[in-house]
C-alpha cells in the first residue's frame, strides 16, 4: 500500500516561490508514475505536472510551463513540485497522486492513490 503525504505548501506573494513535496510511507514509490494536480474554489481538478518513474520523462499542462518542475528522489521516497513565478491563479489545493503504470503520467492516467492535498495562496 502507498500512503502520499504532501507538504511544504503556503502563503506566497506573486511573482515568489514554493516547493511542494509528496512523501510515500509503505511502499516505495519507484515503481510508480505521480502526478500533481490541484483544485481550486469551484473548479474542476486539472492535472499540473508528471514524473515517471526513473525520473526521465515529465508532462506539463501548458499553463504552468517554463514556471514549474517536477523531480523526484527515489532514495527519498520523494516526489516534490518546485512553483517559481507563482501568480494568483496557481491558488488551490495541490494534490499528488501515484499509479502503478510506471510511464503513465497523463491526466487521465489511471491513479491508484492520491494524497491528502496541501494548501497554496498567492496574493496579487
Amino acid at each position: 500500500q502507498v500512503q502520499l503525504v504532501e507538504s511544504g505548501g503556503g502563503l506566497v506573494q506573486a511573482g515568489g516561490s514554493l516547493r511542494l513535496s509528496c512523501a510515500s510511507s509503505g511502499r516505495p514509490l519507484i515503481n510508480y508514475g505521480v502526478s500533481w494536480f490541484r483544485q481550486a474554489p469551484a473548479k474542476e481538478r486539472e492535472f499540473v505536472a508528471g514524473i515517471v518513474w526513473s525520473g526521465t520523462m515529465t508532462n506539463y499542462t501548458d499553463s504552468v510551463k517554463g514556471r514549474f518542475t517536477i523531480s523526484r528522489d527515489n532514495a527519498k521516497n520523494t516526489v516534490y513540485l518546485q512553483m517559481n513565478s507563482l501568480k494568483a491563479e496557481d491558488t488551490a489545493v495541490y494534490y499528488c497522486a501515484a499509479t502503478e503504470l510506471p510511464y503513465s503520467i497523463r491526466p487521465d492516467s489511471p491513479y491508484n492513490y492520491w494524497g491528502q492535498g496541501t494548501q497554496v495562496t498567492v496574493s496579487s
